[in-house]
């Protein structure tokens, strides 16, 4: 990254070093920004001008999270240098949960998966805006239009009739839903750890506003995968350390067999050469819920 650029940015202007941080999807150019004093260090994003809208929305997003104490990136700076535009937040110290569980102790993972649960049911205090419709509304209108793509599409999941019979049974569930903010992208890797313990939650750039029960989903497809402990960490966490009842299984499943066609259509589109890696976990968790004829998942327990 050019010292000119760095001299445009007010913020990070007399920054000691810059680190290109190359991990995630994102289309964001990333940076770690060492400062002058102490140990203070910086998370810098630069992206392209036209996406400045959404990075105000998201860099507002992260505002209020800082009025519930959520363990996120706090939000220092936004604006635009040269034909860029660049957000700067706070930086989690820590390591890649989704790299690092898997050498934690049953316990530890169990641990990092309730605080966790807990800052989820933190960050679900925040309701959508009035103008934001209803999740019923919203969510149906997606699902009819992934299940016409997929009829049309080649690919073919095992017993995709008894799937969707049961999303036809419980879809109804959905109405009476609440429209609260979605991190929409839970899972292990976006998880910070640090000595063994939870740090912080990062990437809030795909959030959305719905069910709650919804961001659960991850877990089946992602999560449970790298560490069934934390997951059902996750999941006490969330509910007090009490165990979850059967509205919460019923709509988890739900959202679970909606996701196998969604995720179908969505591979096709973005990254078709791993239609079979993406069916695989698809297969996963149809056989942890026997295709939906039990609620509960195998793993859970």
């Amino acid at each position: 990254m050019s010292n000119k650029l760095i001299k445009q940015i007010p913020f990070i202007r007399d920054c000691k070093e810059t680190i290109e941080i190359k991990k995630g999807f994102s289309s964001d150019d990333k940076y770690l920004i060492h400062m002058q004093e102490g140990n203070n260090k910086l998370l810098l994003r630069m992206f392209n001008i036209e996406e400045m809208e959404l990075k105000k929305a998201e860099y507002s997003i992260l505002k209020r999270m800082q009025d519930y104490n959520i363990s996120c990136s706090q939000p220092i700076s936004i604006g635009e240098a040269g034909n860029r535009g660049y957000m700067i937040t706070s930086y989690i110290e820590g390591k890649d949960a989704e790299e690092e569980i898997s050498t934690y102790s049953d316990p530890e993972q169990f641990n990092i998966g309730m605080e966790a649960g807990k800052e989820l049911r933190k960050m679900h205090q925040l309701s959508a805006p009035d103008h934001i419709p209803s999740w019923y509304s919203r969510k149906v209108e997606k699902h009819r239009n992934y299940i016409d793509a997929y009829l049309a599409c080649e690919v073919k999941v095992k017993n995709d009739q008894e799937i969707m019979h049961f999303i036809d049974e419980n879809i109804h569930l959905m109405k009476q839903r609440p429209n609260l903010f979605q991190h929409d992208d839970f899972h292990l890797g976006n998880i910070v750890v640090n000595n063994k313990k939870f740090a912080g939650v990062i990437d809030f750039n795909r959030y959305d506003w719905g069910d709650p029960i919804h961001e659960f989903l991850k877990i089946g497809i992602f999560s449970r995968e790298v560490s069934i402990p934390f997951s059902i960490g996750q999941i006490r966490g969330y509910f007090n350390n009490k165990e979850p009842d059967e509205e919460f299984w019923r709509l988890y499943s739900l959202y679970l067999a909606m996701c196998v066609f969604s995720t179908v259509i969505w591979t096709l589109k973005t990254i078709p050469d791993n239609i079979n890696e993406m069916l695989d976990k698809v297969y996963l968790f149809l056989e942890d819920h026997d295709y939906f004829s039990r609620l509960k998942p195998k793993w859970y327990r």
